[in-house]
C-alpha cells in the first residue's frame, strides 16, 4: 500500500497523461484536415526529425519501443496517406528510409504548433518560482523512466501466465 504522498503522486502522473492524450484527441478531431490517429502522429513526428535522411523502420520501433511488423503496418499506412514515403538507402539497397512527404511535413507542423500552444499556455499559470522546480522535476522523472524502462517491463510480465 502506498502512503498519502506516494498515492497523490501517483494519481497526479495518471492524471496527467490521460489528460495531455484527451487534449492530443480533441485537437486532431477538431481539426477537419486531420486524417491521423494520435499513434500516427507521433510516428509521423519521429520521422521528421531524423530530416531529409529519413529514418529505417528499425529506427522508428526503437525509438517507439513498439515491434517492427507494427512498425511496417503503420507506415504502410502513413504511406497510403501520403504523408510519408519509402526510399531505398543510397549506400545499401536493402535498407529503407522512411521520410515525411511536403504533407507530412506540414502535418508535424500542425502537431508542434498545438504543443507549443500547449506549452505557453501551461507556462503563463505558474510563476517563475515555480519554473525551475518544474523543470528539475520533470527531468529526474525521465531519466528515471529511461533508467528503469526494461525493468519496467519485467514487473509488467511478471503476473502473466502464473
Amino acid at each position: 500500500m502506498l502512503d498519502v504522498y506516494s498515492q497523490q503522486l501517483n494519481n497526479l502522473l495518471v492524471d496527467s497523461y490521460r489528460a495531455l492524450q484527451k487534449v492530443e484527441e480533441k485537437m486532431v478531431k477538431g481539426t477537419q484536415s486531420i486524417d491521423l490517429s494520435i499513434s500516427e502522429m507521433h510516428m509521423l513526428e519521429i520521422t521528421g526529425k531524423y530530416g531529409e535522411e529519413g529514418c529505417t523502420i528499425s529506427d522508428l520501433a526503437q525509438e517507439l519501443q513498439i515491434t517492427l511488423p507494427s512498425v511496417t503496418v503503420a507506415i504502410k499506412k502513413l504511406e497510403r496517406k501520403g504523408y510519408v514515403q519509402k526510399i531505398k538507402s543510397e549506400q545499401d539497397a536493402r535498407r529503407v528510409h522512411v521520410v515525411p512527404t511536403r504533407a507530412g511535413r506540414r502535418m508535424n507542423a500542425v502537431h508542434r504548433y498545438f504543443h507549443e500552444q500547449m506549452v505557453r499556455a501551461f507556462i503563463r499559470e505558474i510563476s517563475e518560482e515555480e519554473k525551475p522546480t518544474l523543470l528539475k522535476a520533470m527531468q529526474n522523472l525521465n531519466a528515471f523512466l529511461e533508467k528503469n524502462m526494461d525493468k519496467m517491463d519485467g514487473v509488467a510480465n511478471k503476473g502473466q501466465g502464473d
